[in-house]
């Protein structure tokens, strides 16, 4: 047997998700549901799993029940080769106080590395949408004998003012790690494009416990790994990128490689629902040789009754549409849509019922919402911003167990 290097997987779980409200009111962003029938911790936890590691820390903070109890009944590891995924809750272990940063995070959970004394630690983030393959990255950051390995994504220099932005040389060494920069720098082989940090690292342990010790003794430090840590050992010369178009999984499609989200805000999230929905998708859902993981609940199959149809749509497990139109939209799990209605461009969570007549576009019903007969939502601007959250392009997101409208009497 090939004797493989040890990998400890810690995924970074512990953000409020504030620009995601009201999503994130009663939720961890990364539990937040997504496409039908996935959450978001999905995607980072599919790609380890698939990727063959199995040692899997998931270090969370605020309101994590559900993401808590997602995990326990979707991510059990059985079998003989001492696999996990944990979540770690704050542990207090440097003083009675909450993380302060996503380096903290790491700083209070030590313990964990001295534990499992890995060769590489991979940090990922919870809450991006992506296939990726972890394990070409590590051997990649393996191979350049660097200290910590970012995954950069190629996005054009004009669009690339909102994210970390890294300039590297020919050898793919980080030269310098610039935080939303006016003048994004270019990369080496194309002068219009500019690498964008996913978020995501690979570290050599030495290198990222030096490292996070330092910061913890930095009074003037944010304790953020892609602020504090990153740049230090860029001033080191420690950094090297990794360019995820180099990634490949199988069963992608030209369309879908290398396709990447980051759905922090509700218009990106939005956004990202409606990639999934064309015939040729931007992200295939239906990759079988490289699954996205998710929960197998005890559901019947959806049905569409009296003449209800479902067009360039996603429709969950349970969900029944009668006589009633739904285009362009991802409808998840036990979701009723009545007679006469009609959800168009829309994202509705489990559990979602809109009543007869009502009309439902460009938004997104958090889970329970009820939506009663001849209501609509998107329809009209000015009301639709008296009564509910509306993001800056335009969506209205509807909370999690809201009653829109007057229900009809039991008895009606």
């Amino acid at each position: 047997m090939i004797e493989q290097p040890h990998v400890l997987c810690i995924v970074l779980a512990g953000g409020e998700g504030k620009r995601l409200y009201p999503l994130t009111a009663d939720r961890a962003k990364p539990a937040v549901p997504f496409g039908g029938n996935y959450r978001l911790i999905d995607f980072v936890l599919s790609n380890l799993v698939n990727a063959g590691y199995d040692r899997i820390c998931v270090l969370t903070q605020y309101k994590s029940h559900s993401l808590d109890r997602h995990i326990a009944q979707t991510w059990r590891m059985t079998g003989i080769t001492g696999g996990y995924i944990a979540p770690v809750p704050a542990q207090q272990r440097l003083g009675p106080r909450w993380y302060t940063g996503s380096a903290d995070a790491i700083a209070q959970s030590l313990n964990l590395i001295y534990d499992e004394q890995p060769d590489y630690i991979i940090v990922f983030g919870a809450d991006h949408v992506y296939r990726m393959d972890p394990q070409q990255m590590v051997d990649a950051h393996i191979k350049s004998g660097a200290g910590v390995t970012v995954a950069g994504i190629r996005v054009p220099r004009s669009d690339a003012t909102a994210f970390g932005c890294i300039e590297s040389d020919d050898d793919n060494k980080i030269t310098e790690f610039l935080e939303k920069p006016a003048d994004p720098p270019s990369t080496p082989d194309d002068p219009d494009m500019t690498f964008a940090s996913m978020g995501n690292y690979v570290f050599s342990t030495d290198v990222l416990l030096d490292a996070i010790h330092e910061d913890a003794k930095n009074d003037d430090s944010d304790h953020d790994m892609g602020g504090d840590i990153i740049p230090a050992l860029v001033e080191e010369g420690k950094a090297y990128v990794y360019d995820f178009s180099q990634n490949s999984v199988p069963g992608e499609t030209p369309r879908d490689k290398a396709y990447w989200r980051d759905v922090g805000t509700i218009d990106a999230f939005y956004e990202a629902h409606m990639d999934l929905v064309s015939v040729y998708p931007i992200f295939n859902l239906y990759n079988q040789k490289w699954p996205i993981r998710c929960a197998r609940e005890s559901l019947a199959p959806a049905k569409f009754v009296n003449g209800g149809i479902a067009q360039e749509s996603i429709v969950g497990a349970g969900s029944i549409i009668s006589e009633a139109t739904v285009r362009n939209s991802v409808l998840c799990t036990n979701v009723r849509v009545d007679e006469g209605a009609m959800v168009d461009g829309a994202v509705l969570m489990p559990g979602v019922h809109v009543g007869k007549g009502a009309v439902v576009k460009h938004c997104i019903l958090d889970k329970n919402v009820e939506v009663a007969p001849g209501e609509t939502i998107g329809v009209d601007p000015e009301a639709d911003a008296e009564r509910f959250d509306v993001s800056a392009g335009g969506v209205v997101t509807v909370g999690k167990n809201e009653v829109v409208g007057s229900l009809p009497a039991e008895d009606d």
